[in-house]
């Protein structure tokens, strides 16, 4: 990894922060983006005292004029592209009767359109490296779940867009890797879009008995390292896809009964 350039969208906090770290202590010198650009610096400042070569870049990742941006100043920088993490994502949690279709093409337009984007303004520079995209997705790109219909959509449409161009370009040396935490403690949550498009505010979940954001990293980067192809972490994500697979029908009754007891969950 010493001397490879890393770009990591969504990277001012957890998994693309820690991706950040982890592919740094490690040689790489890395590009973060995010909208925020206080979160964004205040990263980059941590990582730099850690010894990481880091650039930050603030950068909207539904943008396609921001992705066009972040490659071209990531070129001007460093030179070239080794690793593209495609990891800004933004989840929701509401019933598809009360969603407020805005929610939903904003969820599409940041975790499907924005791997989009970035993979399409890298690509020529990780062909010239023989690198690799990575794509963040989720357990919900093989299993849909309730009350997630737009993150669902989004994360399966991921991963078919990344298979096909894995296929296209496996005969040139670039390696894809999709990855597939399963409850990873981070913010997502607590950032997740309600109904109205509102953030969601207070996680439903227990963080403190999820996998952490570090210990994902570690798996990303070791999977990175060896050129896999897919990566799916946690027991109940590897069981919720096995099951999934043979017994769909009653994973559906499985699902809805976990996610109907979720803390105010929107189920009546």
């Amino acid at each position: 990894m010493k001397d490879k350039v890393v770009i990591i969208t969504g990277a001012s906090s957890g998994i693309g922060s820690a991706c950040a770290e982890e592919f740094g202590k490690n040689g790489a010198k890395v590009v973060i983006t995010g909208r925020s650009q206080t979160s964004l610096l205040e990263t980059a400042d941590y990582l730099r005292s850690s010894g990481i070569d880091t650039l930050p870049i603030v950068a909207d990742a539904s943008l396609q004029e921001d992705n066009k941006r972040m490659v071209e100043e990531t070129i001007r920088h460093y030179g070239k592209i080794d690793i593209l993490i495609n990891n800004a994502g933004i989840s929701m949690r509401a019933l598809f009767a009360e969603l407020d279709l805005q929610v939903f093409e904003k969820v599409m337009d940041i975790n499907f359109y924005g791997t989009v984007y970035a993979t399409k303004y890298c690509l020529p520079y990780i062909l010239a490296t023989k690198g690799s995209v990575i794509g963040i997705s989720s357990i919900n790109g093989y299993r849909g779940t309730p009350a997630r219909t737009a993150y669902t959509a989004s994360k399966y449409a991921m991963q078919g867009f990344l298979e096909s161009l894995r296929t296209e370009v496996m005969k040139s040396g670039v390696h894809i890797l999709v990855a597939c935490p399963g409850f990873t403690a981070s913010n997502i949550r607590n950032a997740a879009l309600l109904a109205n498009g509102q953030p969601q505010g207070e996680s439903p979940r227990a963080e403190e008995k999820l996998m952490s954001a570090e210990e994902v990293a570690r798996h990303i980067y070791k999977a990175t390292i060896s050129r896999k192809r897919d990566l799916i972490l946690t027991t109940q994500g590897k069981l919720a896809v096995f099951l999934n697979k043979w017994i769909p029908g009653i994973m559906d009754n499985v699902v809805y009964n976990v996610m109907a007891k979720e803390k105010d969950s929107p189920f009546k």
